[in-house]
C-alpha cells in the first residue's frame, strides 16, 4: 500500500469517526470563547479560522465571543497609558475605555472576521453595543481587609468594568438565520449609554445561556481542569465540580472559568468544555472525536 493510500485511508477514517458527532450537532449551536495562545499564534488563528468554517458548513452556528487582553495591554503601554490590576481584573478609566474599544471592537475583532472569511467563512463583526446586544451595569468588587481586627469591606472603583444585565440575542440569530457567523467583542452598554468592559468568559457564558447552546468552549492555555495528581479530568458533573471547588483542586485563576462553566449548565447549556487552546485543531478534536482534547462539564448532581 503507497502512503498516498494510507494517507486517504486515514483521512477516510477519520471522517468516518466524526459523522455521528456531525449529525448529532447538526443545527445546533455552540459558543466559543475565542482568546490565548490561540489568538496569537498565527498557525494556530489559521486553523481556528479554518475549524470554525467547517463548522458552519456541516451545519452548526458558531457563535465568537473573543477576548483581547495582551493587545489593550500592548496599545495601552505604546501610548504611555500604565495597566493596573486589581484582583485580575484592569482598572479602566474613560481614557483606557477609549482603548479598549478601539482594540477589541476594532483591531482584534476585525482581524478576527477577515481570518474567517479569508478561509471562506461568512463572518459579521459586533460589539455587544450593537443591536442592544449586551446591555451592561458596572462591577462592584469588595476587597475584604486580611485583618480581623479592621473588619471592613472596601468597595474597589474599577471605572468603565462591566458585567452582564441582560443579552438581546435579535441581531445574533438574523445573522444565524441568514448564515452568518458573529464574532462579539465583549464590550457591553449601561442605561445611560456609558461602554463597560466585560470579562470574555462571562460573555460567552451568558450568550450561551441566552441561546440554550448545545455547547460551550472555553479556550484556555492549559490542557484543561487537572486533579489533584495533575491528571486531566475529562467528564464531570455539577456536583463533581463543586466537590473539587471545596477541596481546594480547583483554585486560583481557573476558578472564574469553572464557574462561568458551571452557570452556563446549570441554566439549560447541554455541556461546557474547557479545551486547551495550544493544541493544533482543538475545538474540532473536541467536538469530533471520542477522546477530546480537554474536560467535558455537564449539569446533574448525580
Amino acid at each position: 500500500m503507497s502512503l498516498n493510500t494510507q494517507k486517504s485511508l486515514h483521512i477516510a477514517q477519520v471522517l468516518t469517526e466524526a459523522l455521528p458527532y456531525i449529525q448529532r450537532f447538526s443545527g445546533k449551536t455552540l459558543v466559543i470563547k475565542y482568546g490565548g495562545n490561540a489568538m496569537v499564534d498565527e498557525d494556530l488563528k489559521n486553523n481556528f479560522a479554518r475549524d470554525v468554517v467547517l463548522l458552519k458548513a456541516v451545519g452548526i452556528n458558531p457563535i465568537i465571543v473573543h477576548g483581547g487582553g495582551p493587545q489593550i495591554g500592548d496599545l495601552l503601554s505604546r501610548i504611555g497609558i500604565k495597566s493596573q490590576f486589581i484582583n485580575g481584573m484592569r482598572v479602566t478609566d474613560t481614557e483606557t475605555m477609549d482603548v479598549v474599544e478601539m482594540v477589541l471592537g476594532g483591531q482584534v475583532n476585525k482581524s478576527i472576521v477577515n481570518l474567517i472569511n479569508s478561509h471562506g467563512g461568512r463572518a459579521v463583526g459586533l460589539t455587544g453595543k450593537d443591536g442592544g446586544l449586551i446591555c451592561a451595569e458596572k462591577l462592584q468588587v469588595s476587597n475584604n481587609s486580611d485583618d480581623p481586627a479592621i473588619n471592613v469591606s472596601e468597595v474597589i472603583d474599577l471605572g468603565h468594568v462591566g458585567k452582564v444585565k441582560s443579552i438581546d440575542t435579535s441581531v445574533i440569530d438574523m445573522l444565524i438565520h441568514s448564515d452568518f457567523i458573529p464574532v462579539i467583542a465583549p464590550i457591553g452598554v449601561g442605561e445611560n449609554g456609558q461602554s463597560y468592559n466585560i470579562n470574555a468568559d462571562l460573555v460567552a457564558g451568558k450568550i450561551a445561556e441566552v441561546l440554550q447552546a448545545e455547547k460551550l468552549i472555553l479556550l484556555t492555555n492549559t490542557t484543561g481542569l487537572l486533579d489533584g495528581n495533575g491528571e486531566l479530568l475529562t467528564g464531570l458533573n455539577a456536583k463533581q465540580v463543586n466537590d473539587l471547588i471545596e477541596e481546594g483542586v480547583i483554585h486560583g485563576g481557573m476558578l472564574p472559568k469553572i464557574g462561568c462553566a458551571l452557570d452556563a449548565v446549570q441554566a439549560g447549556v447541554t455541556t461546557a468544555h474547557i479545551i486547551d487552546g495550544r493544541v493544533q485543531h482543538a475545538v474540532l478534536l473536541e467536538m469530533f472525536t471520542d477522546e477530546g482534547v480537554g474536560t467535558l462539564i455537564r449539569g446533574g448532581w448525580q
